[in-house]
């Protein structure tokens, strides 16, 4: 059976995701986002949506991106 490269499990519903030039085996979506997920640079969450990309750094949030000192980003446009 494929072994999860995470947690090591080894599942026969295993799957492979590939990021770029790099694949690997989960046995589940959460070890998965452990795995390939990028970070937020501030506040080290992993980011599972879009974030905020900033200057080749990515942040979660509006909050994390002026924390970090990028100036007024909002997370709502006006009259939202």
């Amino acid at each position: 059976m494929p072994t999860c490269e995470t947690c090591g499990n080894d599942y026969d519903k295993a799957f492979t995701i590939t990021r770029g030039d790099r694949s690997a085996v989960f046995d589940s979506f959460e070890c998965a986002a452990q795995a390939m997920a990028p970070q937020c640079e501030r506040c080290g969450c992993r980011i599972l949506g879009h974030g905020v990309e900033i200057a080749d750094t990515i942040y979660c949030c509006a909050h994390c991106v002026r924390e970090a000192g990028h100036g007024e980003l909002a997370d709502r446009a006006a009259g939202s």
